[in-house]
């Protein structure tokens, strides 16, 4: 029989540094390796599986869909989609979205979208997006711009221009970029996940919300990562109080099924008309059926659950031997230990429980719907790790 990494590492292109794991089914939080050892997932395949493995809403819901139609392009009307882009638009007072596959596709739509309300609104040379230094928004060329981290901008020069970074915090950086650029919008993540899982200062976002109604620029906010529940509310910004004009989302929204979308505010509903923008796969029907099973189920009672589990890992975290530093909202976690941060998720591996990292911290994502003993069970193999001695 063929060795599984082997092979992987033969035919696969050689982009990810996969951990020596091979992991073959799951049951709610916990994974299992080719060997029958369980694990339980606190990064829920970077905070996609939103109720865990095999659920059986969310799995009878695209099942129940497969058996009518699997696909069908965006030349017809699909039930899915439209019951979807609905349930978005009301729980979120945007009026419109675009579907499609992926995070960066979601923002690549936000950055069209942005450019061509500013440019019929402001004038052709009204382009500038700002980001913020640290973000990330995707991997394709134009999100690559958008990314303010100069180390994933190595080896794919000229990217997109048209994008500015300043720093996180510093409103009077931000606002002499506005003052000197013809600024389109501005795009934000309210954690940056990638960057660290660092949580923007309020103040900060919400003068810039008011910079933005003030100048005439839209508010784009990223919210592929923190998402669908993952802050314990439905969407990050919602923790702030402000209002954007376009939100792009992916993640866990699909719960396992690849699936994006960018929701558009009153400014830009209309700002995509038709042959501007497309997807052959974007509101593929099983992706939606799934997508809207999940929704369904993030309600104020389940979401008061997240931000529970997300206080109670502050709340072990912070007093553990070991541990300089945790940060983050809800359960999007991120923990800066005094042991390199490769040592602790070695370890924890070892001792049956999954953890990520994002730059030098432990990046915890796991299922919204994590069990609490579950939950308990991981915290003290992650304070055992953690530990220096």
């Amino acid at each position: 029989m063929i060795d599984l990494m082997e092979q992987d590492q033969t035919y696969v292109a050689n982009t990810y540094a996969r951990f020596p794991l091979t992991l073959t089914r799951g049951e709610g939080a916990v994974a299992y390796d080719d060997t029958g050892k369980a694990y339980i997932d606190m990064g829920s395949g970077i905070g996609v599986t939103a109720f865990g493995y095999r659920d059986r809403e969310w799995t009878d819901a695209v099942k129940a869909q497969l058996e009518l139609l699997q696909h069908a392009s965006n030349l017809y009307y699909t039930q899915p989609c439209a019951q979807l882009a609905q349930m978005l638009c009301q729980r979120t007072g945007m009026k419109k979205v675009f579907f499609s596959n992926s995070g960066a596709e979601a923002n690549e739509c936000a950055i069209k979208t942005a450019r061509k309300w500013a440019a019929e609104k402001k004038g052709p040379d009204c382009q500038t997006i700002i980001t913020l230094v640290n973000s990330f928004h995707g991997r394709t060329i134009t999100a690559l711009a958008a990314t303010g981290q100069d180390a994933y901008h190595r080896h794919f020069q000229p990217l997109t221009p048209g994008f500015l970074h300043t720093p996180a915090g510093d409103f009077a950086a931000l606002e002499q970029l506005v003052k000197e650029h013809q600024v389109a919008g501005i795009l934000l993540e309210c954690v940056q996940g990638e960057g660290g899982v660092m949580a923007l200062d309020p103040d900060f976002l919400r003068r810039t919300a008011a910079l933005c109604r003030q100048e005439d620029i839209l508010l784009m906010i990223d919210e592929v990562q923190t998402g669908n529940g993952r802050t314990g509310k439905l969407y990050s910004y919602m923790h702030y109080g402000v209002q954007p004009d376009i939100v792009s989302t992916a993640k866990g929204l699909g719960g396992g099924l690849p699936l994006g979308a960018t929701l558009l505010g009153e400014k830009v509903e209309h700002t995509l008309g038709r042959g501007d923008h497309g997807s052959t796969f974007g509101g593929n029907p099983v992706c939606c059926a799934g997508a809207v099973n999940i929704l369904s189920r993030l309600d104020d009672a389940f979401l008061e659950q997240v931000a529970a589990k997300g206080r109670r890992i502050r709340e072990v975290l912070e007093q553990a031997e070991g541990v300089e530093a945790v940060t983050g909202l809800g359960l999007m976690v991120g923990v800066k230990t005094t042991k390199p941060v490769a040592q602790v998720i070695a370890r924890c591996r070892e001792q049956g429980v999954l953890c990520l990292s994002a730059k030098d911290k432990l990046r915890l994502l796991p299922p919204l719907s994590i069990p609490e003993p579950l939950l308990e069970q991981a915290l003290e193999v992650i304070r055992e790790a953690c530990r220096m001695t």
